[in-house]
Order: structure tokens, then sequence, then C-alpha cells
């Protein structure tokens, strides 16, 4: 199994984006827990806190796929660094300004959020030129999501060693000045420096024009509602038990489930077409959602939420896949963006309903409402097997585009490659 990753990583650049990358994303994927902890520590409420933490999550859900078109019409450096440094500038003015003006507050985590540079995306974008052979960027693809399941692990484990060892206001200092950093070794990179996007057609939705990225971000954003539910959730049934660290146990079991899922998902090569296959894994995914609701005791309970994390990164990583082959050419940067901005809404919408579900039915109605995120998301994708089962590319070279307009593509010039 190892080998196959091993492979990839020895690969020239390779250990280097994917490093750099989850660095350079270390800023949004801890930013949550590190705006709650510098809220409470300045006297802010929670009320407060959660407010700038929405403020920032639903900029940055803005940000995201507006970025990512910049990157495929100028190129990775000319967008990504300048986004880190202004989003980390963001974040600095509220560790510096505090509480002392709520304006300014939420102007600061605003301007932190839109600013998000989409290396996310980016990376995903540079991963064939860098590979090559379609196998390996599926493989790399897998590699990528359990990566994520690291980071978001050991990110909010790094804030909280911060705090304790300074304060929360050096803790957001500290992790967006890494972010800059991380941003800075991708963008510095040979293959992010040469890598240009295919020439694209010039339409206001960009991306959104394809119908099989559509139905592939319907389907991800009820899958962000089953993921952001279980927070709420996790947090309930720890109530009911009387353990804080029942909540921790929980999260850890559902991160290890991906990072098994994730880690087989991708040792092997898989025949068929992405799609159909995507439609099985979310389906796998949604069923063990379900037994949740059961709310047994913590043992078993912790059992249950592994085996709910396990398809988790299979079903992220095939919908890379998918949403390589469906996003028109020139816009896959725009597009893995979007795949962001919708799972994060998602996410967020999750959140949302499972209080209101605790309050009426209790910690199994929040449990229900991640089961019915993956059922509503399988459907989706059943309801669109049509659309999804037609790539629809539109021509490699476009005349008149956005981003070659002086004519210098060459034939045979492609998304993700290097001109």
């Amino acid at each position: 199994m190892a080998a196959g990753y091993l492979d990839i990583l020895r690969t020239r650049h390779a250990a280097r984006l994917l490093a750099g990358t989850l660095v350079g994303r270390l800023p949004n994927g801890t930013a949550h827990i590190a705006i709650v902890l510098f809220t409470r520590a300045e006297g802010g409420s929670y009320t407060l806190a959660g407010a700038l933490a929405a403020a920032y999550g639903l900029a940055t859900a803005v940000g995201q796929p507006l970025l990512g078109r910049a990157v495929d019409l100028y190129g990775q450096p000319r967008v990504q660094l300048p986004a880190a440094v202004v989003s980390a500038l963001g974040m600095a003015a509220l560790a510096l300004a505090g509480l002392g003006s709520l304006p300014v507050a939420y102007a600061a985590v605003v301007v932190a959020g839109v600013f998000t540079p989409p290396l996310e995306g980016g990376l995903r974008a540079l991963w064939p030129t860098v590979l090559g052979r379609e196998d390996r960027v599926h493989r790399a693809y897998a590699m990528d999501a359990v990566a994520q399941e690291i980071m978001f692990t050991v990110g909010p484990l790094l804030v909280t060693v911060l705090v304790s060892l300074w304060s929360p206001a050096a803790a957001l200092l500290v992790i967006n000045a890494i972010g800059v950093l991380g941003a800075l070794s991708v963008v510095l990179s040979e293959p992010s420096r040469a890598w240009r996007s295919a020439p694209r057609e010039a339409h206001w939705l960009g991306a959104l024009r394809s119908p099989g990225l559509l139905a592939l971000l319907g389907a991800f954003f009820f899958v962000g509602v089953a993921l952001g539910s279980i927070t709420v959730a996790g947090v309930a049934y720890a109530d009911d038990h009387g353990r804080e660290s029942v909540y921790g146990w929980l999260m850890a079991a559902l991160g290890l489930g991906a990072l098994i899922g994730g880690a087989v998902y991708g040792a092997r090569q898989w025949a068929g077409a992405p799609e159909r296959r995507l439609r099985v894994v979310v389906a796998l995914l949604a069923l063990g959602y379900l037994p949740l609701m059961l709310t047994p005791g913590v043992p078993a309970m912790t059992a249950l939420a592994a085996l709910a994390g396990v398809f988790l990164a299979p079903a992220i990583a095939c919908s890379f896949i998918v949403v390589d082959r469906h996003a028109p050419q020139g816009t896959v940067t725009e597009a893995f963006s979007w795949l962001v901005t919708t799972f994060g809404v998602g996410a967020a919408a999750g959140t949302a309903v499972a209080g209101p579900a605790v309050e009426l039915g209790g910690t199994a109605w929040s449990f229900a409402v991640a089961g019915a995120g993956g059922v509503a998301a399988l459907l989706v994708l059943l309801a669109t097997g049509r659309v999804l089962a037609d790539p629809g590319r539109t021509p490699a070279v476009v005349a008149g585009s956005e981003n070659d307009r002086n004519g210098a593509a060459e034939p045979g010039f492609s998304s993700g490659h290097k001109a």
C-alpha cells in the first residue's frame, strides 16, 4: 500500500508541493478555533465568537472561487502569494486591534477570509504536470484527501499549544505567518511558476457552466451538511455522557476512519467511470452515518464513528477526479475552489440545522441530520446520473479566450499542464 504513495512523494517537486500546500492552508484549517479562543480571551461572548467565525467562513466561501478564477487567468504566483499576505494581514489586524471596535474586528476577519489563497485547488491543478500518468494523479488525489485529515487534526492542536505557551493573539500571528511561508514555498516551485491554465472561453459563469460540475456540487453540499452536523451532534453526545473528552474520542475516531479509508482507496487502481464509483462510495458513506442515530455507549459509538469516517476520504478523492473531468477547459482551479466552497457552505448549514435538531428531538435527531445529508447526496448523484455520465469538455483551444489574448496557445495545450 505504502509503495504507491512513496512513489509519488519521491517524484520531483511532489513532496514540496504537498507540504507547502498543507502548511499554507493551516490558517484556514485552524481559523475557527483560533478566532473563538481569541474572542473569549478578549472577554467576548460565545455568540460574538461564533459570529466572527461565521463571518470568516462566509467570506472564505465567497473568495475561493473568485481567487480560483484569478489563478486560472493570471497564474499561481501572481495570485496565491499576494492573497496569502493580505489574508495574514487581516488576521494580524484582528490580533493587534482586539475587540475594541467590532466593525474593525468584523472587517479584519472578512478580509482574511476573502483573501484565503486557493492553495487546495491550485495543488490539484498542478498534479497532472508533476506526476504525468493519470493513475498517479488519482492516487495523489487520495493522498491529498488523507493529508487533509492530518492537517485538520494537527492544526487545532498546534493552535492550543501556541495559546498555552504565549497567547491567543500570538497564535493568530504565528499561524498566519507560517501560512504565508507555506504559500511562498509553493509559488516559488518550478511547477507553480511554469503552470498555465488552458485557454478558456470568456463566460461570466466560468466553471459553473458545466452541468456535471453543478450536479457534483449539489451532492457535495449535502456531504458537507452531514459532516457539519456531526460536529454539533458529537458535542451533544458528549454532554449526554458527562465527559468533554468523549467529543475528542468521537472526532479522533472519525478522522482515523477517514485516514484508513483514504489510504486503502488510493493504494489501488480502480476500473470504470469515476462517476459510477462515486455513487457507490457516497452510498456507503450514507450507510455509515445512519447507525450513529442509535447513540449506543461510548466504546460502541466510537467504533461507529470510525466506521462512519471510512468512506469520507474516498468520496472526496473520487470527487476530485470527477471535478477534473467536468471542469470546462481553463477553469480547473476555479472548479476545485467551487467544490471547497460548496462543501464548506454545506458544513455550515449542517451545523446550523443540527443545533435545533438537538433542542427538538435530542442527540439522536442531530445524528439523523448527518444520515439525511448522506442520503440526500446520494439522491442528487442518482438523479443527475445522465448529466454526470457525459463530461462534455469544451475544445482545448478557444478563439478569443480570456487568458490567451495573444493567441499564444499551441495545439495540445491542456488544463493543468505546462504551456
